[in-house]
């Protein structure tokens, strides 16, 4: 296909409204990590305790949380640049406020200002940049998780860089980056239709009616206490200085990065979502209680703490995509839902994780966390079957993804058809053209497959189109190849997040539609991503009874087969 996920258009090719929103969303996945530098500095500075300083991330977490809840209707009311713009100027005047704060109250009653203006943000920056890339939703994919992977990196190491002048730095710094974020989506962000529909404050917690959505927000709750105690409070037995705490969690927060995007997709496609969760929450676990016991020794935290950053990308991951399959309500609804518990979780544990520590010692919160981490399994086991039935529908092309809708006149006569996969990219023309004359070659009807995807990256989901802009890419297909004589037919494939799924229910349908060939073109995310393990591509190959051919507009056909793939993603590498 041109798959969903040539020569290969560059992600990295946008338009000036892309850029702007993703240079600041660098800035605002800055915003957790930035402060963990800090912690023991503004500890000593201001004279307060390691549980008066945890309160700055309950604050914002907190109201992160309950503003998760109200901004869907926001954006759907006010649109998605206002929003976006609001949520920028807040964190501005928030961040520099806390800058110019003498107090840890007021640092952390600017933090919670921070929150809000995050919230604002992260909920409709994924859904600005998905409809502003050139390319088609991949590119726009890959920037968007370039830039998360980036910020949960760089933060921590520009918190210790300006730490180590003064604990004032980081905050001053993200109000000036943010600020001229601010001016450059203003400026180069065009305003975005408003959808049909405005979404009601209470569905994201109507929603929590839903057993499946609720087990795994209470899952990712427990989770984010654990993950929450570990980053509020590790700092203190580290003993570093701000400089050396922010190369600390740079390390961590590359491997955040790495095992998110490259990792927990192949793991998943592997072993299913559930078992690897189960294994992840455990690995955890035991890294918490290794934190608990060895918290007089700096070492064995700073090592423990790094190694975490692998599980941690790994559960972000996988948790998002278990809430999305299990989830039978709109996804951006259900994103907000699962949001409010996965922040509430992370702001009530380090202000807990504090009262603990000043009643006991500083190893009873990661106690605690160990604890939590564990707890999130029998949770997550209690949802198991709901878990594995949703997979098991997605495999087999149902109810929550993916599903094939069919559009224009049904195939007529029963000559075996051709089909071509494509989604929503500059290119997909001309990969239909090049199926089309393959189609005439063999005197076959051609059967168009659009391919629509609701992006999943972390806990947002954000449709890369609309069904009625699938329906029209299909139908200007349809039009182009009936001006060219080639009887042909439409369909509209829906999956969320999951390509391998995607794949393989085309392929099903292929086999029972008697297809005689399928047809994919190059992806504009390049070989390296096309026919890696757990791709479109690689899933549709092997799943696939009829041949699988690789078409371009100058070249000859190629066949794809479990021998072939290796070779064309080896090449590329």
């Amino acid at each position: 296909m041109s798959a969903p996920h040539g020569n290969a258009a560059s992600p990295f090719r946008q338009p000036r409204a892309v850029w702007a929103v993703a240079f600041a969303c660098v800035i605002s996945f800055m915003g957790i990590g930035l402060v963990d530098p800090i912690l023991p500095a503004l500890a000593d500075s201001l004279h307060a305790t390691p549980s008066q300083v945890s309160l700055l991330f309950s604050s914002y977490l907190i109201v992160t949380a309950v503003a998760m809840l109200f901004v869907g209707w926001f954006s759907s009311r006010f649109g998605a640049k206002r929003t976006l713009v609001i949520g920028l100027a807040v964190i501005v005047v928030f961040a520099a406020l806390a800058g110019t704060s003498g107090s840890i109250n007021g640092i952390v009653g600017f933090r919670a200002g921070w929150g809000l203006g995050n919230a604002l943000f992260i909920a409709t920056s994924l859904a600005v940049i998905v409809a502003s890339a050139s390319g088609g939703f991949g590119g726009a994919i890959i920037l968007y998780e370039t830039a998360l992977g980036l910020g949960i990196a760089v933060g921590p190491l520009l918190g210790g860089e300006l730490g180590g002048i003064s604990w004032r730095g980081p905050f001053f710094g993200v109000a000036v980056l943010m600020a001229i974020a601010l001016v450059a989506t203003a400026v180069f962000v065009p305003d975005l239709p408003k959808p049909e529909r405005v979404t009601s404050p209470l569905a994201p917690l109507k929603a929590l009616r839903h057993r499946g959505l609720l087990t795994m927000g209470i899952m990712a709750l427990l989770y984010n206490w654990g993950f929450f105690t570990m980053l509020g409070y590790a700092p203190y037995p580290m003993e570093l200085s701000a400089h050396q705490l922010g190369l600390v969690f740079t390390g961590w927060g590359l491997l955040v990065a790495a095992f998110s995007v490259f990792f927990a997709p192949r793991l998943q496609a592997r072993y299913g979502t559930a078992p690897v969760l189960y294994v992840n929450l455990a690995c955890l676990s035991v890294v918490m209680a290794v934190i608990a016991a060895g918290v007089a020794t700096p070492t064995v935290v700073i090592v423990a703490v790094i190694v975490s950053g692998a599980f941690i990308g790994i559960n972000n991951t996988l948790t998002t995509q278990a809430v999305m399959l299990v989830s039978p309500v709109e996804r951006p609804v259900a994103s907000s839902a699962y949001g409010f518990l996965r922040f509430i979780g992370g702001g009530l544990a380090p202000y807990v994780a504090g009262k603990l520590a000043d009643a006991t010692d500083l190893s009873v919160p990661f106690y605690l966390g160990a604890a939590t981490f564990l707890l999130a399994i029998p949770v997550l086991a209690s949802g198991h079957s709901l878990l594995r039935e949703a997979e098991q529908q997605a495999d087999e092309g149902e109810s929550v993804a993916p599903t094939l809708t069919p559009v224009g006149k049904p195939a007529s006569g029963s000559t075996p058809r051709i089909i071509v996969a494509v989604s929503a990219h500059d290119q997909a023309p001309a990969i239909v053209d090049a199926a089309a004359r393959l189609a005439r070659d063999t005197h076959s009807p051609l059967e168009v497959v659009h391919v629509q995807l609701t992006a999943v990256v972390e806990e947002l989901a954000a449709e890369t189109e609309t069904r009625d802009q699938a329906r029209a890419a299909v139908t200007a297909h349809l039009d182009r190849l009936a001006e060219q004589g080639v009887p042909a037919t439409g369909q509209i494939l829906t999956t969320v997040g999951d390509h391998s799924a995607a794949g393989r229910v085309l392929a099903r349908h292929a086999a029972d539609t008697s297809a005689r060939a399928i047809a994919v073109g190059r992806s504009p995310h390049g070989p390296l991503t096309q026919f890696a393990e757990g791709s479109f591509t690689t899933a549709l190959t092997h799943a696939a009874t009829c041949t699988v051919v690789l078409v371009e507009p100058d070249n000859a056909p190629r066949q794809l087969t479990s021998a072939t793939l290796p070779a064309l993603r080896d090449g590329a590498a």
